[in-house]
């Protein structure tokens, strides 16, 4: 199941960021170079950034990444 990152939206949204501008970001301060594209795949939850994105992305909104990327599972019964 595909889940929105509404945290990492919210936390962009308040800054007055768009997608442009946090990619631009990531790789001015922490060298990581990512597409528009792959990023907003990042915010609607079709993709898992790899640990040094996440961290990075973490760091640029000053939160941990475990707030943004825990793995949510579901658990049947």
């Amino acid at each position: 199941m595909i889940r929105k990152r509404d945290e990492l939206i919210l936390l962009r949204n308040n800054k007055n960021w768009s997608q442009r501008d946090v990619i631009e970001l990531l790789n001015i301060r922490y060298s990581v170079s990512i597409s528009e594209s792959y990023y907003g795949m990042i915010e609607q939850g079709s993709r898992f950034p790899s640990l040094n994105v996440a961290i990075a992305i973490a760091k640029l909104f000053k939160v941990s990444p475990e707030s943004l990327f825990k793995k949510r599972t579901e658990m049947k019964i």
